[in-house]
């Protein structure tokens, strides 16, 4: 059984981001929100963002909240942030499979990859 999963890790602190507001969207010629939720203390989401039959072939956007983390740690940014949300737009062709797709994130950077 496929799944969608993901995690973030604060690069500049170099822990979990923990607390971040996670919103998918599956784009099927328009853009419907499928799943949200929120990182827990090891910047893990508690369930798989999708799995089984809601995991279909196709586009999709995940939206991580990272403004706000940054925001409620009392850093010294500018605004507007130069990092703010941070969408992902990817494909999942084989919905057999697990696909997981973490953040790595800074208030001045950030990357992803297609992990295992």
């Amino acid at each position: 059984m496929g799944r969608l999963t993901t995690h973030v890790l604060d690069t500049a602190k170099g822990k979990p981001g923990s607390g971040i507001a996670v919103i998918v969207y599956r784009l099927d010629g328009g853009r419907r929100e499928v799943a949200r939720t929120v990182t827990n203390h090891d910047g893990r989401c508690d369930q798989p963002l999708l799995e089984g039959a809601a995991l279909e072939a196709g586009k999709y956007e995940i939206i991580f909240a990272a403004g706000d983390y940054f925001r409620a740690q009392g850093l010294d940014l500018p605004e507007p942030l130069f990092v703010d949300e941070v969408a992902l737009r990817f494909g999942i062709a084989n919905t057999e499979q697990h696909y997981h797709v973490p953040l790595l994130v800074s208030p001045w950077s950030y990357s992803t990859y297609r992990g295992s």
